[in-house]
Formats: C-alpha cells, structure tokens, sequence
C-alpha cells in the first residue's frame, strides 16, 4: 500500500488529504500540520477585529474521510530515503508528498501579522488610538474596514503605494472607496513605508505618523524547507512544479497553492486559495490516476472573481476574466455579503462532503487570449 504525505493543513493541503482518501483505498494517507486547529485564513481579518470565529479542529474534519492526522512540524525533507524527518525526531514515510506549506507575511519589527492573535488584543487595549495599516491590498483593505466597523472611535489609516483595489473595475473600485469614506478609514497613497517604530510609521522621505497598533500586510515568505531538501525553487522559495504540477526536480513531490510556482497560459498564479484549492483537488485525483498506472493530467485555472469584506454589513466582489483581470460584472452591499460569506464558509463544507471534489472545480481557461 502507498504511503501518501501531505505536510501542511491549511485550505490547499486539507483539501489533497481528503481529496486522495476519499477516491481511493489503495492508499494511506497522512496529513501533518503543527497544530490541530483548522485556521480559517479567508476570515483572518474578523478575528483581528476581536469576533469570535467558530473552532474546526483538523482531525474532526479529515477523519471521516480515512486520513490519518498527526500533529507536528516538519524539520527536514530526505528525499533519497523519502521521509519526512519531525523537529521532535519522529519520522513519517512517504512514497508521494504533497508539499502544502503555503505561505505568510513576513515578520517587520514593531508590527503585527494578520496571523497574529495579539492583534485583536492590541486593538482592543488601544480603542481610541490609531491603527495602521500598510499595504492596500486584499487583506489591507479587509483588515482596515473590520477594525473601523468593529471600534468606531479608532482611527483607521491605511498606507498603499497605489489605489485600493486598483486590480478591480471602475465601479466595483468606486464602492470600496466609498465604502473606506462612510467608516471613516484614513487612506494615504504614493507612500512607502520605511520602517516601523514602537510609537510611529516613517515613510520614505522622513515623514513619521503616529500609531498606537500597526499591521503590515505586504510581502510574501515561504518555507525554506523545500530548497534545503535540495529540492528545486524560484527566487521566492516556491517549488518549481512542471504542468501536471509535480516538482520538476522530484516527481514523487506535487507542490500546491502558494508553496507552488504554478505557470499558465497567462502567466505565474499568484497564491490564493480560489486557486489553492482546485491544485489540491487537482492533484489528489493525479496522486489516484498515478496508482491506477495512468499519467497525471496538465492542470488548468482560471480565476472567477475578487471578494472583498468592507466590515460585516457590506462587500464587494469584482468577478474576473480568466486571467484576473476586471469583467464588467460586480456585486455590492448586501448581495456581495451573502456571496462571500458563501465562498468564505465552503472550504470547511468540502472538507466534510462525503463525495470527492472534482478536480477541476474552477479550472477554466476561457476566452482567446487565454486558451491553452
């Protein structure tokens, strides 16, 4: 029986682990992560904003399906005994991994993560002091509206070198700022932040602005696990996967979500999970395509669309081309709402679905310019 590994339980990994075990007995498979907790990473900005989000744990979730769930780190990859070797010593087989260890916002001294569970504490100590936001993108946006809606008496800045959500259309970009207007959020643009202090944000140029809490949202890190297994990467530390998505330097190794360069038709996916999760469905019907002896199918996606949270009573959603740029359709207010708490809460109802997911979910390369 094939032993097959997923390391990492975020969105990507769960949805491999549940994926291969559920298409197939001929298998056994494992899922670590370090923690039992699943983190909802699509509602990490409701949890900044002090709202209690509810408590999946892992093992609750992948069990029913016949995967095995074990809680710990991985130190090291050995590719030529083929094992994953724990930071406490234990060692896991594999004869497929899966490498699902997405990525994160790197650490900036004297500010916070979205990731980071004391923000909403600091948030909360600080109800009336300025909070700071640098980065406007998705998650800047998302996080400097909830906190405005949730502590109406703290002052919201939020720093970006372009105009928020500058990837949408005319109309859906007319209501985020509309929206960022109504809370009150103070929006700079054309700034670049050189540093943080304990007490202030410096832009370049000298100029310091005060903040009592500051979060940084730009920038993206990835594990080093992968390139020190000698397996190889981009400049970014991704995994350099070939178009059915298995590492071109070890073909026993799929890399998936943001822990993956994945390259298509229009150019390098960029790490989400509308495109995290269809690579690891993707790659679980491959992983049971590859033990019936046939060959893993290329992998196809185009994306569909830009949710964004603007506080608990209003959103926007931007639908896309394939290749993310603006379609003419978007959603706003209350319509917007329903939708993205729809997409936000589905991960988890896939999880526990007894069918398996098909593979590939939103994998369309529609339009001309796009087709393979």
């Amino acid at each position: 029986m094939n032993d097959i590994l997923i390391i990492g339980a975020g969105y990507t990994g769960m949805m491999a682990a549940v994926g291969v075990a559920r298409r197939t007995k001929a298998a056994r498979v494992t899922l670590l992560n370090p923690v039992e907790r699943f983190n909802e990473r699509l509602r990490q900005h409701q949890a900044a904003a002090g709202h209690e989000l509810a408590e999946f744990r892992i093992p609750d979730l992948v069990g029913p399906a016949g995967v095995r769930f074990v809680k710990g780190r991985a130190a090291a990859i050995d590719t030529a005994a083929r094992r994953v070797v724990l930071d406490d010593g234990r060692e896991l087989p594999y004869d497929t991994l899966v490498y699902a260890l997405g990525s994160s916002t790197p650490a900036v001294p004297n500010a916070f993560t979205i990731e980071d569970p004391k923000l909403a504490v600091a948030l909360r100590d600080n109800p009336t002091g300025t909070f700071t936001v640098a980065g406007a993108g998705l998650t800047g946006i998302e996080a400097a509206t909830e906190a405005a809606e949730a502590h109406p008496d703290l002052h919201v800045r939020l720093l970006s070198r372009g105009e928020p959500g500058a990837m949408m259309g005319p109309r859906a970009r007319a209501h985020l700022a509309a929206a960022l207007d109504r809370l009150g959020v103070e929006v700079r643009t054309g700034v670049t932040v050189a540093r943080v202090l304990p007490d202030a944000v410096e832009l370049e140029g000298g100029e310091r602005l005060p903040s009592d809490v500051t979060l940084w949202t730009t920038g993206v890190c990835t594990a080093p696990l992968a390139a020190e297994a000698g397996i190889a990467t981009d400049e970014h530390g991704r995994v350099v996967v070939d178009a059915t998505l298995r590492s071109t330097s070890h073909p026993e190794v799929y890399a998936i979500g943001d822990a993956a360069a994945i390259r298509q038709a229009y150019g390098l996916v960029h790490g989400t999970c509308q495109s995290g999760i269809p690579s690891g469905a993707h790659t679980a019907e491959s992983i049971v395509r590859q033990l019936k002896g046939k060959a893993p199918k290329p992998f196809r996606f185009g994306y569909v669309h830009q949710p964004v949270s603007l506080g608990r009573r209003d959103a926007v959603i931007q639908f896309t081309n394939p290749d993310d740029t603006p379609s003419r359709w978007y959603l706003k207010g209350r319509a917007a709402v329903a939708y993205k708490e729809a997409v936000s809460s589905s991960p988890v109802k896939f999880y526990r679905s007894s069918m398996p997911i098909p593979a590939r979910m939103t994998g369309r390369t529609g339009g001309r310019k796009n087709r393979l």
